[in-house]
């Protein structure tokens, strides 16, 4: 960049959020040799993770919406930003230049915005009713997903980090073959991106196991040819190379664009015997960063995993 819904309530949610996904498939073939834990020390929930500064990272309790700050270097994060009650945290980008976390905010219908510095809420957005699943920040903004509808939300940001107000928050109307009326229950965009200095947006959609193209002018949207990616969750794009989390498949799919972001092929399949459920990843130079979500379990621990990035 140029640089409320109660505790309980996010609980039950937890768990429909479970009923929505598949069941898991079979592991896939490809191997980390090299992996490692951090433990979310005190964690509830887990979903998110964001890069910060150098080896930092910071990670999202889902339920209580806590915000966790940790390095790959070391065995454990610790809880940094304690929220108000009633909030959520689902996918997050740093804005490192300005000190700035941008997080969804799933049921809550809201996205959150902290400063990283201070430890305080900056803004609070209200976006739309459903599911706010995640978000990417290119030069102008953030764009958030929404799970339940096919629809983007625009927060604008400043060259030096200053943020719109709720008034000038904008909602694009995604069409094409991605806005595809869901069934209840299905979970639809997830997993957002930028592409080509943010002039493209890549999405992932769970129901459809794909990827599609959404122009971030227009809303109109095309499908990324390539084999199916069921599970497919949070997604993190470096130049052609796309990094795919496939949830239940306890898999990171490496994918390689075409120069016309039309298709994609399978370069690797990243697995680890610790992943349980992984949702959304970060990039640390050739190691990445994915957080266990662990959905529909009955878990005292929550994680991150360390695995390769093979590129």
């Amino acid at each position: 960049m140029r640089r409320t819904v109660q505790r309980r309530t996010a609980v039950g949610f937890t768990a429909l959020l479970a009923l929505f996904l598949p069941f898991a498939l079979p592991a896939a073939a490809s191997a980390s040799s090299s992996d490692d834990v951090i433990v979310l020390d005190g964690a509830t929930s887990a979903e998110g993770i964001a890069a910060g500064e150098g080896t930092t990272f910071y990670a999202g309790d889902l339920n209580t919406g806590d915000i966790y700050r940790g390095d790959i270097h070391d065995s454990k994060a610790k809880r940094f930003i304690n929220v108000p009650d009633g909030r959520m945290a689902v996918g997050m980008k740093a804005d490192v230049s300005n000190d700035l976390l941008f997080v969804a905010g799933g049921a809550t219908g809201k996205a959150y915005v902290y400063n990283t510095e201070t430890r305080k809420t900056v803004k609070q957005y209200d976006l739309a009713s459903g599911f706010i699943n995640d978000v990417t920040l290119t030069e102008d903004g953030a764009w958030f997903t929404n799970s339940t509808s096919p629809e983007l939300y625009f927060v604008p940001v400043g060259e030096h980090g200053d943020l719109g107000d709720s008034d000038d928050v904008k909602t694009l109307k995604v069409s094409g073959k991605a806005a595809k009326p869901l069934k209840e229950g299905e979970f639809g965009f997830n997993g957002i991106a930028s592409a080509e200095d943010g002039d493209t947006l890549i999405v992932a959609h769970t129901q459809h196991q794909a990827l599609y193209t959404v122009d971030p002018e227009t809303g109109k949207s095309h499908r990324i040819s390539g084999p199916d990616l069921q599970f497919v969750d949070g997604i993190l794009v470096k130049g052609h190379t796309v990094w795919a989390v496939q949830n239940m498949a306890n898999r990171i799919s490496r994918l390689e664009l075409s120069r016309n972001l039309s298709s994609f092929h399978v370069e690797d399949v990243i697995k680890s015997k610790h992943f349980n459920i992984p949702t959304t990843v970060a990039k640390f130079g050739d190691t990445l960063a994915a957080v266990n979500a662990k959905f529909g379990k009955q878990a005292t621990r929550y994680d991150v995993v360390l695995v390769p990035a093979w590129d």
